[in-house]
């Protein structure tokens, strides 16, 4: 059960993979390193995208809308409302 042990391979095989039952000594630092490249670029992304989004229509005062807590011309927005409200109270 089981099924052996390894089996013989020749050991002039390359590969980008590493090649047969490849498992780096610092695997676990190249996938941390990897993550946090990965996170960054998606972050920087997010920013960029949340900077660059323009809306024509304004959401609703009591709904749920995500953008709203990233969305800069939105807060915006609302901040001019809710100024526009206390003023005219």
């Amino acid at each position: 059960m089981g099924g052996g042990g390894k089996i013989p391979y020749p050991k002039e095989v390359w590969s980008p993979a590493g090649g047969w039952y490849a498992q780096p000594a610092n695997w676990k630092a190249n996938t941390a390193k990897m993550g946090l490249a990965i996170l960054g670029i998606a972050a920087i992304t997010w920013s960029i995208s949340a900077e660059r989004e323009h809306r024509d229509k304004m959401p609703e005062p009591d709904r749920f809308f995500p953008s709203r807590y990233w969305s800069k011309q939105i807060r915006e927005y609302e901040r001019q409302q809710k100024a526009a409200s206390n003023e005219s109270s």
